[in-house]
């Protein structure tokens, strides 16, 4: 059987896989950036408990692996909520671990956006009579997004591949339905350079998207200029 044939007898199962590294990839990516939100807007402009509540939350997260993030999810938690009558499928434990883990790095990122405004544009707001919270969502948060882009384009990019890892689990995106098929067919470089020009495709797609929004939505007097 040749390449082209053995690719098309395992494009359905593939496919099958695609759907749920996409679906894992947009879900985790969009929760993530609004639960980033708040989150970022506490830990720069909040005070008390709830910044250093998130603080932590976010130093945790991105001080540990992704890897084992998702088993302490799928493996550890259910000794506490089986007695409970709840029951984690890998699927739901990947997706809940790309959310938690996307929503810290967004956390991160936004926060580098949000230091690129100038102190002065606050003062501005505060001097035309707007109260602080008032400034930081009128003002702030319009702004700080826009300039994180380019950092959360690239999240986007690493949580597609950081999907990958759903299959230490069994999750049923592209690397697990790669795993499956190279060992039934005991074909494993075609069926892992095929899991490779997939993830290299949607890595393409991405990019061009992101590209866009970013060219849609930067701020004006911002633009890269080129050196010539």
């Amino acid at each position: 059987m040749s390449f082209f044939e053995y690719a098309g007898l395992i494009a359905a199962e593939l496919g099958r896989g695609v759907s749920a590294t996409l679906i894992f990839t947009l879900v985790g990516m969009v929760v993530g950036f609004f639960v980033a939100i708040p989150l970022c807007v506490i830990r720069l402009y909040g005070q008390g408990i709830g910044r250093k509540l998130v603080s932590a939350y976010v130093e945790i997260i991105r001080g540990t692996p992704l890897l084992v993030q998702l088993y302490i999810i799928y493996y550890g938690f259910p000794k506490f909520l089986l007695p409970l009558g709840i029951r984690i499928t890998p699927y739901l434990a990947a997706m809940v671990g790309f959310i938690i883990n996307s929503t810290a790095y967004q956390v991160e990122y936004m926060k580098g956006g949000f230091k690129a405004i100038s102190y002065e544009q606050y003062e501005a707001a505060r001097s035309l009579g707007m109260r602080k919270w008032q400034a930081v969502i009128r003002i702030l948060i319009p702004q700080g997004l826009r300039f994180s882009i380019p950092a959360l384009s690239n999240e986007l990019i690493y949580l597609l591949k950081y999907t990958s890892l759903g299959f230490v689990i069994q999750a049923p995106e592209l690397m697990t339905k790669a795993k499956i098929l190279a060992s039934t067919h005991a074909r494993y470089m075609e069926t892992y350079l095929l899991a490779a020009f997939i993830y290299i495709f949607l890595t393409f797609v991405f990019t061009k998207v992101t590209d866009v929004v970013d060219k849609r939505l930067r701020i004006p007097g911002f633009a890269p200029q080129k050196i010539r």
